[in-house]
C-alpha cells in the first residue's frame, strides 16, 4: 500500500522521482525502491516525503484513507467535545469540565441570538 500511494501521490503532484529523492536526501534509485516496494524508508524519510507530497505519514502508511490531512478535521465544536480523552495542554478534561464548556458555549450562542436592548 505504501509504495502504491507514494507513486500515485508523487504523480498527482506532478513531481519527478528525482525531485522527491533530492528533497529527501537519497539517491533516485533508493527512492525508486520505495515506490517499487523493494526498499523501506526510515521513519524520518517517511516524514520528509509526506511534507514534500503535502500529505500525512498516516496516509502513506495506510492508517487513514484521506490524503489531505485537514480533510479529517472536524470543525464542529459540539461534536468535537464528544471526543474521549480531550485534554487542555496535557491536563485531561473530565466529563464535568466538558459539560461546563458545552453549557458556556450554548449560553454564548443563546445570548448572541437575543435582540440587543437599548
Amino acid at each position: 500500500m505504501f509504495a502504491k500511494r507514494l507513486k500515485q501521490l508523487r504523480k498527482s503532484r506532478k513531481l519527478t522521482m528525482q525531485e522527491v529523492a533530492d528533497y529527501v536526501g537519497v539517491a533516485k534509485s533508493t527512492y525508486a525502491g520505495y515506490e517499487s516496494g523493494y526498499r523501506q524508508p526510515t521513519i524520518e524519510s517517511i516524514q520528509t516525503i509526506s511534507r514534500k507530497l503535502r500529505t500525512s505519514a498516516d496516509y502513506l502508511l495506510g492508517l487513514t484513507d484521506h490524503p489531505d490531512p485537514s480533510a479529517e478535521l472536524n470543525h464542529n465544536a459540539k461534536e468535537y467535545l464528544n471526543v474521549e480523552q480531550l485534554h487542555w495542554d496535557g491536563v485531561p478534561l473530565e466529563k464535568d469540565d466538558l459539560d461546563l464548556i458545552r453549557n458556556l458555549l450554548e449560553r454564548v450562542l443563546r445570548d448572541r441570538a437575543l435582540p440587543k436592548q437599548e
